[in-house]
Parts: C-alpha cells; sequence; structure tokens
C-alpha cells in the first residue's frame, strides 16, 4: 500500500479547555495510482485527515504511513513531503513568486535539487498541465484555474508520487473547476499518479475509482462510486449529495419508469433513457 492509517485519530489543544477530536481511529489503505476520492460534510474530519497525508498534522494516536515511511519520524518528513503534493482551495494562497517558472521551482529548489534537474522539472511539469506557455507570465495575472494547475505544476517539479488536492475547485468558476478536473484525471490516467481528491461536487467524486465517505469523525462507507451513490436516501441522511443524473434517475424509478440503480453520469442516463 502506498498510503496506510492505522487506528488513526487526531486532536487539537490537546489537553487544553479547547481540545477538539477531529479523526477517529480511522483505518484506510490506498495502493499506489489509485484515485481516491473523499467526501463529508463541513466539520467531518476529511481535511484533517488529508494533512496527515504529507506531516502537516501528525497523529494524536495511531500511524499513518506513506510508502511504508512513518510521519512522525523527523528524519523522513523531506522524503515523505517529496512524494506527498498537497494543493488546497484557494489558489492565492499558494502563489509565493513573482513569475510562474519561479513558482514552480520554489519546491524543488527548497529540497535541493540541482538547478539544471530544477528547469527539466519545472519543463516538464508546466507541460504536463498545459501551462508552459505561461512559464513568463505573473501568476496573478492568471484565471483560477489556471493557478491551480500551477500549484499542481508545483509539486509534480518535485517528482511527487500522489497528489492531496483539498477542494481545489470550491473557489473557482465551471470553466476552472472542468480545466482543473481534466488535469487531475490526465495525471492519474496517464502518468499514473495517486489522486485523493476531496470534494463536495458529486460529479466530480464520480470520476474517482474509489470514494470514502467520512462521517463525524470517522470513515463510514467505502466502494466505487456506483456502490456509494447508489444508496441516495443513506447520502442524503448524511448532509451529502448525489451526482445530478444519479438523483434524476432514483426520481424517475420512484415515478415507475425501469432504470438500472446504477447510473451516475448523465451519459449513463441518456442511454437508459433512449432505450
Amino acid at each position: 500500500m502506498f498510503i496506510q492509517c492505522k487506528n488513526l485519530s487526531h486532536i487539537y489543544n490537546q489537553g487544553q479547555s479547547n481540545e477538539y477530536l477531529a479523526v477517529e481511529d480511522v483505518n484506510i489503505n490506498i495502493k499506489p495510482g489509485e484515485f481516491v476520492a473523499v467526501l463529508g460534510t463541513n466539520g467531518s474530519g476529511k481535511s484533517t485527515l488529508a494533512k496527515h497525508f504529507n506531516g502537516l498534522l501528525l497523529p494524536t494516536s495511531g500511524k499513518c504511513l506513506i510508502n511504508g515511511m512513518d510521519t512522525q519520524d523527523e528524519t523522513l518528513m523531506w522524503e515523505i513531503r517529496r512524494q506527498i503534493g498537497m494543493v488546497f482551495q484557494n489558489p492565492d494562497n499558494q502563489i509565493i513568486a513573482a513569475i510562474v517558472e519561479d513558482d514552480v521551482g520554489f519546491g524543488p529548489e527548497n529540497i535541493g535539487l540541482d538547478p539544471h534537474e530544477i528547469r527539466r522539472n519545472v519543463t516538464a511539469a508546466l507541460r504536463m498541465v498545459d501551462m508552459e506557455a505561461f512559464r513568463h507570465f505573473s501568476p496573478h495575472h492568471l484565471s483560477g484555474g489556471q493557478k491551480q494547475r500551477v500549484a499542481i505544476a508545483g509539486a509534480l517539479a518535485m517528482n511527487t508520487k500522489c497528489l492531496v488536492l483539498d477542494e481545489p475547485t470550491a473557489m473557482l468558476d465551471p470553466r476552472g473547476r472542468r480545466e482543473v478536473m481534466e488535469t487531475v484525471a490526465m495525471l492519474n490516467r496517464d502518468k499514473g499518479i495517486t489522486i485523493i481528491y476531496i470534494t463536495h461536487f458529486m460529479e466530480e467524486a464520480a470520476l474517482a475509482d474509489r470514494i470514502l465517505v467520512m462521517d463525524k469523525k470517522h470513515i463510514v462507507a467505502a466502494g466505487t462510486p456506483r456502490e456509494i451513490f447508489r444508496d441516495i436516501a443513506v447520502m442524503k441522511q448524511r448532509g451529502l449529495a448525489v451526482p445530478m443524473a444519479a438523483d434524476l434517475a432514483h426520481r424517475l424509478k420512484q415515478k415507475g419508469v425501469t432504470i438500472p440503480d446504477s447510473i451516475i453520469n448523465t451519459e449513463d442516463l441518456v442511454k437508459a433513457l433512449c432505450r
């Protein structure tokens, strides 16, 4: 397994009057090259869990292993962060340089890569996210979707094996969301990069190989998108939506239309109705 969490719990402000248990007794296994979406309402613990994957947070109890490396071993932290790249919700919070190529090269420079290797990595990373033509632009003149692709390139330039994206499209318009999702799907499909994708958009989660559902600090469900979105009533009880096509198919079945249970996207719905 590339990522393993063993009975992982995290308490903020432990021992203080305002201590808060955010994640409790979580066990997950993620294989190399998997595309895993994580769903949950605000406060369910999904962002706290994600921050354990590259050591931004350390377990209060239990373990988080990255490619066999324990995140609590300080001597392994740089290597863990080389392998796990993070992309957050607000792209402006991740921009630290005045020029795109300098921003992408910031991470590789900080881990001590040779300048020639940095230049090669920056060019390769910008090509992967289709942003090479913007390498001499100011990041602040880019659209939101373009900024997120630059943030992704910054992780790729460090030869990362996994991208953890924490609601990366939440602040983007539909075009920006599409750009980011197409980039993420391509990196997983064509480059074999492991993806952990936290989102509130169910159509985005439907593109994953597997979905983990968090509720009240725990993993409460795991399965393929078709398995997870099949039980619409349970999803709604947990405060979560389902893809529009799945919801429409469910309502059509309630009206007596014969239609499969496994519909999660528009293409499946169209095919079923046209029959």
